[in-house]
């Protein structure tokens, strides 16, 4: 009985989900952002993340999306977990410089949940996910972020880690089950996405910041692309 209830919220949700990004104008033409800051260099978001995109995006920055497949993101076991995103971003950086050009700024990240010393990364199968998300149920974890900031022109890097704390209600295996079967979380570091229906069911409450979680702090970007002079002066 439980199951059907939560099979029939689900489906509503995911139709008023639909129906809320449904287009209203007559015309076709792209979505523009209501801000543009002009840059420097040329952004590149080194990621294949769509929420990482959407974010950016967000930031009124232009971009360009460069994508280098089977970066080995294994990290050293004597790391601290908190050290682990940045690691991994300075990882991928280093795949993608021989090919950033002179105009080019590279932005990569990485995110990782930390719950109890343990790193949950992005899950291997649906068991996996289960799990996870039975051990998030009911308690409160850490979302790490890093991120490296590599211009092309020889400049020197920035890098940075931002931190947050997600608290989870107790999830039912029914929950759970539903979440994972329906929205296949199978990319997100924890095994969910706090923008998607477990986050609008299960998360209590956040310290820090919110698009942290999502994949990318983006507040804390812009105050590092400004401190390195690449928004434009005037903005």
């Amino acid at each position: 009985m439980a199951d059907n209830y939560l099979e029939k919220r689900f489906a509503q949700y995911e139709a008023r989900k639909a129906a809320g990004t449904r287009p209203r104008r007559r015309h076709t033409e792209p979505a523009r952002p209501a801000i543009v800051l002009p840059t420097r260099h040329r952004i590149i978001l080194a990621s294949q993340s769509p929420r990482r995109r959407e974010l950016l995006g967000g930031l009124g920055v232009q971009f360009d999306v460069r994508v280098i497949p089977d970066i080995d993101e294994s990290y050293p076991e004597t790391l601290r977990p908190e050290d682990v995103p940045q690691y991994i971003a300075h990882a991928k950086a280093r795949a993608y410089l021989p090919s950033l050009a002179a105009d080019e700024l590279l932005i990569t990240a990485d995110t990782v949940v930390v719950l109890e010393g343990d790193i949950l990364g992005k899950p291997r199968d649906r068991d996996d996910a289960l799990s996870m998300l039975r051990r998030l149920s009911g308690r409160r974890h850490t979302v790490v972020t890093g991120v490296v900031l590599t211009p092309g022109d020889g400049q020197r890097q920035a890098d940075f880690s931002v931190a947050s704390t997600v608290d989870f209600a107790p999830l039912s295996e029914a929950e759970i089950t539903l979440y994972i079967d329906h929205l296949r979380p199978f990319d997100k570091a924890g095994a969910y996405g706090i923008q998607e229906w477990i986050g609008f069911v299960g998360v209590r409450g956040i310290e820090g910041s919110f698009y942290n979680v999502m994949g990318l702090p983006v507040g804390r970007l812009y105050e590092e692309l400004r401190r390195m002079g690449e928004i434009v002066e005037g903005v």
